[in-house]
């Protein structure tokens, strides 16, 4: 009994380190466990990463005083009690606009394991994409000087800078934002899908194992792989017709490639597709298989798909109370217009 009983047991940890050198052999990797391992693919040399940017990078993110309404903050479409996005099909801005091109919010967690930013990939890396949506008509609706206007006009905002930067720390538009991608590159969120590529067999369930068996033989992990399991550029709709194309007029960037969005906590950022018109996760399975892979992807196998990719939803960093610094007689006032 006792020989059967080893026999079952290695047996099954074989298959399981089978299926994780199966999925490393198809390019998915684990988010480190170790925090030096993991800050040397989150860091920017030019901006390292340290404990007071990080935390006066988090009163920036959550401040909508840097938009012109004083209405919205970068957590109004990247929400971090939620998945990291606003679950709305398109986002939404200034004055209540709808996203001109009926594009949604991606998910700001795990961004930065992204090999480029927004859905065209136009910006190569957080600190640039970071200023972006602050300035956008449709977002945020603010200017440069009404950025650097409002921080400098608040004691609290200055004595953060130079505590993260030095007494002689220049408080301009572009620090600013290289503050908030400093804590944006810490959202990063490891789950058990992690612990189970790094060798914990008991860290997936059997149903989850054989989702990802099926991931990996309906043939997502082509484009869907790395760290992030997504983040680069790719053709959109390359076997079929998008059965959505008619929401929104986005069709990718000058060569047709759209970034394709990270499956982490995938669960929690519905709708789906850059223009949200997915509502289901099932569906998005189905659509994918059709008009990327030329593959009809049955129910059984959508919802064995969707079984692995829940246990993608991963560990949020604490975020604490976030105490904004109190404004003064000369802070910019909101502008509604």
């Amino acid at each position: 009994m006792k020989t059967l009983l080893f026999t079952i047991a290695l047996t099954s940890t074989l298959v399981a380190s089978s299926l994780q050198q199966e999925a490393r052999n198809f390019g998915l990797t684990s988010i480190p466990e170790s925090k030096t391992e993991l800050y040397k693919l989150i860091d920017n040399s030019k901006n390292p990463i340290t404990d007071a940017k990080v935390s006066l990078g988090k009163m920036l993110f959550f401040d909508p005083r840097l938009s012109r309404s004083g209405f919205i903050s970068c957590n109004s479409c990247h929400n971090l009690a939620m998945g990291g996005g606003d679950n709305l099909p398109a986002a939404v801005g200034h004055k209540w606009t709808v996203n001109p091109h009926h594009l949604s919010s991606p998910t700001v967690y795990n961004a930065v394991f992204s090999s480029s930013q927004f859905w065209d990939g136009r910006d190569p890396d957080l600190e640039k994409q970071a200023q972006g949506p602050i300035q956008a008509g449709p977002e945020m609706a603010a200017t440069k000087s009404h950025v650097e206007a409002v921080v400098n006009s608040m004691p609290g905002y200055k004595k953060a800078f130079k505590h993260a930067y030095g007494q002689d720390v220049k408080i301009d538009f572009e620090k600013v934002t290289d503050t908030i991608a400093t804590f944006e590159r810490t959202l990063v969120t490891p789950s058990r899908y992690d612990k189970f590529l790094r060798g914990c067999d008991k860290a997936l369930s059997s149903d989850e194992k054989e989702g990802l068996k099926t991931f990996i033989k309906v043939g997502c992990v082509s484009c869907h792989n790395g760290i992030a399991l997504g983040g680069e550029m790719q053709g959109f709709a390359l076997t079929a017709k998008y059965k959505y194309e008619n929401i929104g007029d986005f069709r990718g960037n000058k060569n047709g490639l759209v970034k394709v969005p990270t499956l982490r906590n995938i669960a929690q950022t519905a709708p789906y597709f850059h223009n949200g018109a997915v509502k289901t996760l099932q569906e998005a399975i189905v659509e994918m298989g059709r008009i990327q892979l030329g593959v009809a992807v049955s129910s059984d196998e959508a919802e064995s798909i969707e079984i692995f990719l829940k246990s993608l939803t991963g560990k949020k960093p604490y975020l604490g109370k976030v105490i904004l610094p109190d404004a003064s007689d000369t802070t910019p006032k909101p502008n509604l217009n």
